[in-house]
């Protein structure tokens, strides 16, 4: 997701990982303060979702094994996951409810995130290493928002007065004449 977001444009992304609150209030923060599109991939594993179909979390294996229950809607009990605060660069791995482990990494203190080709470069590795890099990858604080590049008002449309909103007859009738 944070390669595509990097591929059309987007201004700000970000990935975290749910158990580290702290990361994510940061990034949560930055994005809040970003005037542009900001895409934030925060990885949070669910005891009731998993795509693997042996998982015994699997839709496909649920469908197989159903045992109807009058109780719709329950979902077991699983304590959150919570990972220790880690230094930039340094990889966590994390034991999730199913018994798989998922790999973090946060993104190097060198890393540039004003850099597109190197957040992708960056991306691309991690995943090649099948680890996901947490962090601000990438931002373009110079990337206008959508209302800049659309040139939209200052002022809602919902807020403008009808003198503003309405063209006057002789303007329409202007238009009218070029489509005649």
């Amino acid at each position: 997701m944070c390669q595509e977001a990097i591929a059309a444009g987007c201004g700000f992304v970000a990935r975290s990982f749910a158990g580290d609150a702290k990361q994510v209030r940061e990034i949560l923060k930055a994005a809040f303060s970003h005037r542009g599109t900001a895409v934030i991939d925060i990885i949070s594993p669910c005891v009731a979702f998993n795509n693997e179909d042996d998982s015994p979390k699997s839709y496909a294996y649920g469908r197989h094994h159903e045992k109807p229950l009058h109780e719709l809607g329950y979902i077991p009990f699983a304590d959150e996951i919570v990972i220790t605060e880690s230094d930039p660069g340094e990889l966590t791995t994390v034991d999730l409810h199913d018994g798989s482990r998922l790999k973090l990494r946060k993104v190097e203190e060198d890393h540039d995130p004003t850099n597109r080709i190197a957040a992708m470069t960056r991306l691309m590795e991690a995943e090649r290493k099948q680890e996901f890099i947490t962090g601000l990858l990438y931002y373009n604080p110079s990337r206008p928002s959508y209302a800049e590049a659309a040139r939209l008002p200052e002022t809602p449309l919902a807020l403008l007065s009808e003198e503003a909103l309405r063209p006057p007859p002789e303007a329409l009738e202007r238009t009218l004449q070029r489509y005649r």
